[in-house]
């Protein structure tokens, strides 16, 4: 088997990425695919989780920027958000 590796051309976008994680994640359930095919669908499925999360590191970190206000001296004030009120 030779080994596939996402380039980083091919790494989708977080919501892309997670609707295919989804697609393999049901195709390995299934139980259909043979020993092989299921070892390259958890390996892409490992790819995109990685991928994913990444991207969720990057969002984090520039929601933090944000929340500093540009003053990278200062830690990031950040608070937990408001229970809805019913």
């Amino acid at each position: 088997m030779t080994e596939q590796k996402l380039s980083t051309t091919d790494v989708p976008g977080f919501d892309a990425g997670l609707t295919r994680l989804q697609q393999l994640v049901k195709s390995l359930e299934a139980g259909d695919l043979s020993l092989e095919d299921s070892l390259r669908v958890f390996e892409e499925g490992v790819q995109l989780a990685r991928a994913c999360q990444a991207h969720l590191t990057s969002a984090e970190q520039r929601v933090e920027q944000l929340v500093r206000g540009g003053d990278e001296k200062s830690p990031p004030e950040l608070a937990p958000f408001a229970a809805d009120k019913q």
